[in-house]
Parts: structure tokens; C-alpha cells; sequence
């Protein structure tokens, strides 16, 4: 009797899955990044810190030698929800580990708020190829609109957050007129213009307090607010600025899922047509005009929310605050996160805010710090730091037959 071949390709017993060893080494690499932070945020020597950032180049130059960038994104991919899973348990156990930390607690909700405006920075450049160099403007809509609505109205904070959103929509919905009307530099030029007009008129303006500014009232939730730390009979104490982080982080979630669900929609694969050829999407019916609006109006919405809490949790407030300069940094945390990867502002955040507070020597040259970052990225790495992937219109699609 012939005896039929053995398969000598079979796969050893035990052996996992690709999705399973994707999974796993995703889930590590969130563990070990969680650690990092943990380490990076707790020192406070400055060659210590150095060290630091040459382990973490050094790591990253060795992980995408040898494959293991392609494994975490394949992670995100095939395993999103629990990997985004992982990255919220990550904000939590370093907000945990520095609950008592005042200033740290401050930095990683700035790192979120910024991450907050920088969504809607990305709706606007990375999905619609809308330049607006007029993001710290915006957030200082919806931060003085938090401000003036919570010393003269009654309204819950929480609605004053959508307030700040809907203010910071309608004035971007006035300035899309003359940006519809324009076109590449132009249309740029124009949102720098109304930068420095918002700027001018909140240093002449009186009644919201000149260039002195104003103070803001604080975040309040079913009678509680969040200035007041929390004490334990035992003695455990936890800073108020960790309540602002944990809803920093709520909003965060939402505006994430929101984004992400409007880049695989429909909607998200429009605006790539307008931004990829607008006389191509117009010559297919698209209009241009329609989706410009919806994607400028949307994005500063997201960025007047982030500016309304970051008024409550700074409890002041002034013209300096949301100036030009300060609308460069949100483009350069854009730019080098990636164009159009969410998961992009994440580490180009950190560095943004965390790194020149650790580093107190580069302090008076953190601009010169961002400018070279985003000339290298541009040479080196068009795409920034974590580029975004080809688009998935329909979710679940691998392209096999």
C-alpha cells in the first residue's frame, strides 16, 4: 500500500498564530512604554533625562530593525479595541503612580488636551488637506467662552465644554467664507491673519479682561469640584489635577473613537478625494465647498472643547496664551506626529510638552527646539514619526480573494 507523503511544512504544536504573537508583543510594548513614562516623568536629573532619550532612540532604531513596529501595528490593526484598551490602562496606572505629583498631573493633562485640539487639527490637515495655522485661536474661543460663561451664567460646566466646542465652530464657520475663496498659501495666510486679529482684540478688549487676561471658574460634576483634593482617613492624598486628567482622558476616548469612525466612513473617504485632487472629487460630484466646511467646522469644535478645559483647569487665562507661536506648536505636534495618524499626536505631545519641562536648559529655545524637529522630520521622514497607513474603507477587507 503507498503511504501517502508527510507534510514536513506543518507547523510546530504550539506554536501561535501571527494575530496571537502580534497581540502579545503589542500588549508588551504598551506595558514597556507605560514603564518608560513612569521612569522618564519621575527624574529630575537632566543627564539622567539625556540618557533617557538616547535609550529611547536607540530602542526605537533597534525595534524597526527588527520588525517589531510591523507587530504592534499589526496588533492595532487586527487587535484594536483591546490595544486601545491598553493604552487608556497605561494613562491610568501613571496617572495612579503620580497621584500626588501636582505639576506632573498638569503635564499629562496638557499632553492630552493638546492631543484633544491636535484631533481636530488632523481632521482639518490630515483628512481634508486644510491648512489652519489658527489652532491656539480657536482653543482660546472656547477657553474664554468657558471663562465668561461660568462668571455670568449658571450653566453646568459640562455644557459649557460644548459651549466653548460650538463657539470655537461658529467662528471658524465666519472664517471659512474666505478660506473657501482661496487656495494653498493663500488659505493659510488667511487663518494667519485671523490669529493675530483674535490675538489684538483680546489685549484691547476690557470687558474680557485686556492683556492682563481673566480668571476662570473650575470644573464642577453633580456639586463637586475639581480645585479641591481628595484626602483619605489614612492619609492618602490625591492632587485635584488628577480629576482634570481623568476627564481629559474621557473627552480624549471620544473624540478619538469619533475620529477614527470618521476616517473609515464614507465621510473620511470624501474628504481624502478633496484632499488628495479637488478638481478630480469635483468632477465626480463631491463639493469641494460642503466638505471643506464640515471638516474645518468639526475639527474646531474639537479644538474649542480642549481650549474650554484647559481654561477650567488653569484657572487663568490670557491673550499670551493662544498666540501665533503657540498655533506653530499645535501644527509642529501635527507634523511630526504623522499627518492623519491619531496615534501620531500621542508621542509628538509628550515631547512637546514634556520634554522642555524636563530639559529646563532648552526652555528659552523650545521654539527653536520644535522648529528643528519638523525641519528634520520633513527630510528624513515626510510622513512623521508614525506615518499614516493606506485607508481602510471597508473594515475587515484584507484584499485576498
Amino acid at each position: 500500500m503507498k503511504q501517502s507523503p508527510v507534510d514536513i511544512s506543518t507547523p510546530a504544536v504550539g506554536r501561535l498564530p501571527k494575530s496571537a504573537r502580534a497581540l502579545g508583543i503589542g500588549l508588551l510594548a504598551a506595558a514597556l512604554v507605560t514603564g518608560y513614562a513612569i521612569w522618564f516623568l519621575h527624574t529630575e536629573d537632566e543627564l539622567t533625562v539625556g540618557f533617557l532619550l538616547v535609550f529611547a532612540v536607540v530602542a526605537t532604531v533597534i525595534a524597526a530593525r527588527t520588525g517589531t513596529f510591523r507587530h504592534v501595528e499589526r496588533a492595532f490593526s487586527q487587535h484594536e479595541k483591546v490595544m486601545n484598551g491598553a493604552a487608556i490602562c497605561g494613562v491610568l496606572v501613571i496617572a495612579g503612580v503620580f497621584h500626588e505629583a501636582h505639576f506632573t498631573l498638569l503635564m499629562i493633562s496638557t499632553v492630552l488636551l493638546y492631543m484633544l485640539a491636535g484631533l481636530g487639527l488632523t481632521i482639518q490637515f490630515g483628512y481634508l488637506g486644510l491648512v489652519n495655522l489658527s489652532g491656539a485661536s480657536f482653543l482660546g474661543v472656547g477657553a474664554y467662552t468657558a471663562a465668561v460663561m461660568i462668571e455670568h451664567t449658571s450653566v453646568p460646566p459640562l455644557l459649557i465644554l460644548l459651549a466653548g466646542g460650538l463657539m470655537a465652530a461658529l467662528a471658524g464657520g465666519l472664517l471659512i467664507l474666505p478660506v473657501l475663496r482661496t487656495k494653498g498659501h493663500y488659505a493659510a495666510v488667511v487663518t494667519i491673519a485671523f490669529a493675530i486679529l483674535f490675538k489684538s482684540f483680546l489685549e484691547v478688549n476690557d470687558t474680557l479682561g485686556g492683556a492682563q487676561g481673566l480668571s476662570t471658574g473650575e470644573m464642577s460634576l453633580f456639586g463637586w469640584g475639581f480645585n479641591s483634593s481628595i484626602e483619605f482617613a489614612n492619609g492618602l492624598f490625591i492632587s485635584f489635577y488628577f480629576q482634570y486628567l481623568l476627564l481629559s482622558l474621557a473627552l480624549l476616548v471620544v473624540a478619538f473613537a469619533l475620529t477614527k469612525r470618521l476616517e473609515r466612513s464614507w465621510i473620511g473617504l470624501s474628504m481624502d478625494a478633496v484632499r488628495l485632487d479637488e478638481t478630480a472629487a469635483a468632477c465626480y460630484g463631491l463639493n469641494i465647498g460642503r466638505w471643506k466646511a464640515l471638516g474645518f467646522t468639526l475639527g474646531n469644535f474639537l479644538i474649542g472643547i480642549a481650549g474650554a478645559l484647559y481654561a477650567m483647569m488653569l484657572g487663568f487665562i490670557a491673550p499670551a496664551n493662544f498666540g501665533f507661536s503657540d498655533s506653530l506648536i499645535l501644527v509642529s505636534i501635527v507634523l511630526l506626529g504623522g499627518m492623519g495618524n491619531p496615534w501620531g499626536l500621542a508621542v509628538a505631545s509628550a515631547i512637546v510638552v514634556i520634554l522642555p519641562e524636563k530639559l529646563q536648559m532648552i526652555q528659552e529655545y523650545r521654539f527653536l527646539l520644535f522648529a528643528s524637529l519638523v525641519i528634520l522630520i520633513l527630510l528624513f521622514r515626510p510622513g512623521g514619526l508614525l506615518p499614516r497607513g493606506m485607508r481602510n474603507y471597508i473594515p475587515g477587507w484584507s484584499g485576498k480573494s
